[in-house]
């Protein structure tokens, strides 16, 4: 008996995410920001991402990654909550190997909601972004900003902070061009039945998530 698999399909947040700095909407200081660093090196350096939800923050983290790793070697934990001690051993272990015949020879590792790691995991942490090497980076994401102390079992975050690249997402500014940008893919994915203000509407609505409302799209929400 023959089945027939069915690929599994791209929600459009996905289908939608930019790729390139120069596609990133809104945050045009942190990209000259990033690029400003970038311009003196890619590896041997970690950066802390921070921004309310669907503003970028992961987006921006993996954009860098491709910017000197090869998607093979860029491993992502969709939250913190997923970096056990086992975890991080491997981590260690791996990225002091380049990344084989790989036309970018870096190694990147994306820690998404990274104000959920552990007091073990942030005292390993320490010592290896001390000694990072050349072709290795870190990328940390958190909707929580670079407080002292934020983490969920109120670890001191000043001294991993101290150790990374720290960029800020802003969330002003962001209901026009969020809503252009969605009235465009409700267009192209012939879900759009509504005026330009009616996506503004929904980016306020949506606190300026951008993620969120794509969702909205992608439901119909503008066709009724």
């Amino acid at each position: 008996m023959l089945f027939e698999c069915q690929a599994k399909k791209v929600k459009l947040f996905e289908k939608y995410r930019p790729v390139k700095f120069d596609d990133v909407l809104g945050q045009a200081k942190a990209v000259k920001q990033i690029k400003r660093v970038l311009d003196n090196g890619w590896g041997g350096k970690a950066f802390w991402i921070s921004g309310l939800s669907g503003t970028g923050k992961t987006t921006l983290a993996r954009i860098i990654a491709d910017y000197g790793a090869d998607k093979f070697y860029v491993e992502e934990f969709d939250s913190a909550d997923c970096l056990n001690i086992d975890a991080l051993h491997k981590i260690e272990q791996s990225m002091y190997c380049y990344g084989g015949f790989a036309k970018k020879s870096g190694r990147a590792f994306i820690i998404n909601e990274a104000h959920g790691l552990r007091k073990m995991i942030v005292r390993k942490l320490l010592g290896m972004l001390e000694r990072l090497p050349s072709h290795v980076v870190f990328l940390f994401t958190t909707t929580k900003e670079g407080q002292l102390s934020f983490f969920d079992d109120n670890i001191d975050a000043s001294p991993l902070l101290s150790r990374c690249i720290q960029i800020t997402l802003t969330n002003q500014g962001l209901a026009p061009v969020f809503a252009t940008q969605c009235k465009k893919i409700a267009q192209s994915e012939n879900l759009d039945g509504k005026p330009l203000a009616a996506y503004v509407a929904l980016a306020r609505k949506c606190n300026n998530n951008c993620r969120m409302m794509i969702q909205n799209v992608e439901s119909g929400a503008m066709l009724e």
